[in-house]
């Protein structure tokens, strides 16, 4: 199809990298099992290193664009990709007391890998096409983590749990060498130079010179603490209505099968439409698909908010992905991208506290506030959006002008 001619070949040797990647790293699944099993911590002491672990990952996707700024985004993705590896490798090595600093490091340097390969992305991609680009990239995370659980299990009961960590250790650094090796430093543009980057103004600056996208990234925080309810209260409400593991199990399939099938082909045949439309959009599909329990617990309820909650990550994710990217001036890139991943997994901490703390004092109340709430941040992103939104634009504010500067420097 034309719109996947317009991804760069270098993105496409990336998603293949990220998809192998994305196979072997699935210990996160598993670290709870494996704290309170062969490291024989309490679930409290395992609940506790888990959360700190998450606080971790979400401080490094907001932290990891800014470093890429500074330093460039290929060498930091590549530096932050082997630091990972290295940890995760080392932990079957290490004592159980010496897991409370290492993993909460694992998580944060994963955490700046990710944002720092979005804005890689972003920077190889010519604005216009990186929807698609993006697209691709999420269709091999999505791939590879549809095989990754399955393959972990196999693994962790009929070996040990300790393979796990070595195999996700060993393919982050077998990413960093496959990126060296498919993005070289020439395929990077170069950036502007620190001073002329302080003349255009910091990151707040650019910011405030947007303001939908200060509208859109609360939004995304409020969806994605409603989205990962899936993860947490959603699998309990289940429970307490008859419905075992295997349903909750099958009701993921759908959600992973649907984003293989529908992502990319979405995000190629509304690639000419207002973005923020279309993330609106989503954000309303995901609050319909809680809204659709109140009509009661049951295996058919549970499927059509399984597939309301898909159909509105396939609108929102990619889009919003790339509309923050095309929003960015060149000499923030790496921090818009940062401030959007941050923002899209913040849910990782807020989702199951919170969420479980209304479950439990008010069951009844938490799928109509979770709809609520998307309804609102849906509203919210299209009011952004405007009456003029363009249908043919990829960005609703046009790019800055580029002007004559200081000679570009190398972001690899």
């Amino acid at each position: 199809m034309r719109g996947l001619r317009e991804v760069p070949r270098p993105v496409w040797l990336l998603a293949c990298g990220t998809f192998v990647n994305m196979v072997v790293s699935v210990s996160f699944a598993f670290t709870f099992l494996y704290l309170t099993g062969p490291r024989g911590l309490d679930a409290g002491a395992a609940g506790a290193l888990s959360g700190i672990a998450g606080t971790g990952l979400v401080a490094g996707n907001f932290t990891g664009g800014w470093y890429g700024d500074r330093f460039g985004h290929r060498r930091v993705l590549l530096a932050a990709a082997a630091a990972s590896g290295l940890l995760l490798a080392a932990v079957p090595l290490l004592p159980t007391a010496a897991l409370f600093a290492a993993l909460p490091t694992a998580q944060y340097v994963s955490g700046v890998q990710r944002a720092a390969a979005s804005a890689l992305v972003a920077a190889v991609v010519p604005e216009g096409a990186r929807r698609q680009a993006f697209a691709v990239m999420r269709a091999a995370s999505n791939g590879g983590f549809t095989l990754g659980p399955l393959l972990g299990a196999l693994v962790a009961t009929r070996f040990s749990y300790d393979w796990l960590y070595l195999a996700e250790g060993l393919g982050s650094l077998a990413l960093a060498l496959w990126t060296a090796r498919v993005v070289p430093p020439a395929a990077v543009p170069g950036g502007r130079t620190r001073a002329h980057a302080e003349r255009r103004g910091g990151v707040w600056a650019a910011l405030r010179a947007r303001p939908a996208v200060l509208v859109l990234l609360p939004a995304i925080v409020v969806i994605d603490v409603v989205y990962r309810q899936q993860y947490s209260t959603f699998p309990v409400f289940l429970a307490d209505h008859g419905m075992d593991a295997r349903v909750y199990g099958a009701l993921l399939a759908v959600n992973g099968g649907l984003l293989l099938c529908l992502e990319l082909p979405v995000a190629l045949t509304l690639r000419r439409r207002s973005p923020l439309r279309i993330v609106g959009t989503g954000l309303l599909l995901v609050a319909a698909g809680y809204a659709v329990l109140l009509l009661g617990a049951g295996v058919g309820t549970a499927v059509v908010m399984m597939a309301a909650l898909t159909l509105g990550e396939a609108l929102y994710k990619t889009t919003a992905t790339a509309y923050v990217a095309d929003q960015a001036p060149e000499h923030v890139l790496g921090r818009f991208q940062s401030l959007y991943a941050g923002a899209s997994i913040s849910g990782v901490v807020l989702a199951a506290p919170l969420g479980g703390a209304v479950y439990e004092a008010a069951p009844g109340v938490l799928w109509p506030l979770c709809a609520g709430l998307g309804a609102l941040a849906g509203c919210a992103v299209l009011l952004a959006a405007g009456p003029r939104a363009a249908r043919t634009s990829p960005t609703d504010t046009p790019p800055e002008p580029r002007t004559a500067g200081p000679a570009r420097v190398s972001t690899s």
